[in-house]
């Protein structure tokens, strides 16, 4: 039996990649082998296929860090053949093989059993991006972040994690105010349940200004969190799920001190299982379907090397799913 998946192939310090036929028992140790409907496409997969930022050490290597898929094989016991399931994180498309690919053999811990009301394809449309926006939200929920607080800031809000957090934050009710540095995006943060749109966040300079907001998703890092340090609302927090603008944190601890504010770290790659299972309940209920259509393109397999340039230049809106079998 053989499959096609995207195969990246090192040479001189150069990564390239295509579309290749490949046979079953080329598949890494893992105790499931999932069929593959679905993957997606991250602004980490972007940086994976261009061979960016030293992600992926060991070549060969099949990419894609999220896939949804139907139990073709399974020596565990969690897991029967036929069972809907998804995957994200656990290094899946960086250290493991990945989901650009019709057959992935993973480990089961990383499975996560696909929610009711939400198919194979829809899953996909979460994917990583929209699991990072759902942990996001919950973290600011356990933080204490309340409807009556005032308005919650998304940044970078026209991106993946930033369009699913609009349209979850502004279903379960909060007045959402999404940030974007793209012209031309405001009747589709909108339409995903912003209630103001507004440019990139500026700063004026000052440790602290006047707050503003009860909680933002920051899904920008470097100035863009700067800036929302200095204006968040006494006691409020900041989940900090993103990197797009920089990794450097230029600023300074007033606003933690004399404000309270917090920081609270968004990791979804090692996301412990019983909370990311209850992540992906709520998505099948806190994130409306219509939403989550708007926001969605789907691709084929081998346009998947166009669409990682595009994503790369911040050229790419919402979500893209890969039809593998396209």
């Amino acid at each position: 039996m053989s499959f096609h998946a995207i195969l990246l192939e090192e040479s001189e310090g150069k990564v390239t990649g295509s579309v290749t036929e490949l046979p079953d028992d080329c598949l890494p140790d893992g105790d499931v082998t999932v069929r593959v409907d679905y993957s997606s496409l991250n602004y980490k997969d972007g940086l994976i296929l261009k061979g960016l930022a030293r992600l992926v050490r060991t070549y060969p290597h099949i990419p894609g860090i999220d896939l949804s898929g139907i139990v073709q094989a399974s020596e565990s016991a969690d897991f029967s053949p036929g069972d809907r399931v998804l995957l994200t994180g656990w290094g899946l498309g960086e250290r493991h093989w990945g989901g650009f690919s019709q057959v992935a053999r993973v480990k089961s811990g990383w499975l996560v059993n696909a929610p009711e009301g939400l198919s194979n394809r829809q899953a996909m449309s979460i994917g990583t991006a929209g699991f990072t926006a759902m942990i996001s939200v919950m973290a600011l929920e356990e933080a204490g972040l309340e409807k009556s607080g005032g308005p919650v800031l998304v940044t970078g809000a026209s991106g993946g994690v930033g369009s699913v957090a609009v349209a979850i934050l502004a279903h379960l009710g909060y007045d959402v105010t999404a940030s974007t540095g793209k012209e031309g995006e405001h009747d589709y943060l909108s339409a995903m349940g912003a209630s103001n749109v507004m440019g990139r966040l500026e700063s004026s300079g000052r440790p602290l200004d006047k707050g503003q907001w009860a909680g933002c998703v920051d899904t920008v890092g470097g100035t863009t969190l700067v800036s929302a340090l200095t204006q968040m609302h006494p006691h409020a927090s900041i989940a900090v799920c993103g990197n797009a603008g920089g990794n450097d944190l230029n600023a300074t601890v007033l606003p933690l001190i004399l404000r309270g504010v917090n920081l609270l770290g968004i990791d979804s790659v090692m996301y412990p299982t019983a909370p990311r299972q209850t992540a992906w309940r709520r998505l099948a209920s806190d994130l409306p379907v219509d939403k989550l259509e708007a926001m969605t393109e789907v691709i084929s397999l081998d346009q998947t090397f166009a669409a990682s340039e595009k994503i790369l230049m911040g050229g790419v809106r919402g979500r893209t799913v890969i039809d593998v079998n396209a």
